[in-house]
């Protein structure tokens, strides 16, 4: 029996034998691919760990400047709400003084500083008007945290 090259099963051996090598590689190939995938994902899921830590660390900090900020105003909330019921302070709106048919001499010399016709507020209308002032100022405070916030963290990718 003679072995040629032209023997069939030498033709199917050697088929055979090339169709295993390229089997093994293409499995060693898809291997090292996987393997390369894995070292990817894995230093893309640290990366998003630190940036994840890091943005934590900018919302906490904005928070507390928030509550430090939110805490100073709320002291001088109290202190005017103190001053407008203690009467230290008193709070006038501008009014229309009705038109009179008397008139005032004409040597008269207006008073001194503001001659503007003004009312006093009411206390209660005050408070109200203190306490609708407040709310808005801390909600553009926290407003301007969170674009702060935002503006930072988007500047961080």
């Amino acid at each position: 029996m003679m072995l040629s090259l032209f023997n069939p099963w030498v033709l199917l051996a050697l088929i055979c034998a090339f169709l295993g090598v390229g089997a093994v590689s293409y499995t060693k190939g898809q291997d090292n691919e996987h393997d390369r995938q894995q070292i990817e994902i894995a230093a893309l899921n640290a990366k998003a760990r630190e940036t994840e830590q890091v943005m934590a660390q900018v919302a906490q900090t904005y928070g507390q400047t928030l509550r430090k900020a939110n805490d100073v105003a709320k002291v001088k909330e109290a202190k005017l709400r103190n001053d407008i019921v203690s009467s230290k302070l008193r709070l006038f709106v501008p009014i229309q003084a009705p038109d009179c048919p008397l008139q005032a001499p004409t040597d008269a010399t207006p008073a001194v500083g503001d001659t503007e016709t003004r009312a006093e507020l009411d206390p209660r209308i005050a408070e109200s008007l203190i306490d609708l002032t407040s709310r808005g100022d801390q909600a553009i405070r926290s407003l301007n945290a969170c674009i702060d916030q935002y503006n930072e963290m988007r500047d961080m990718k």
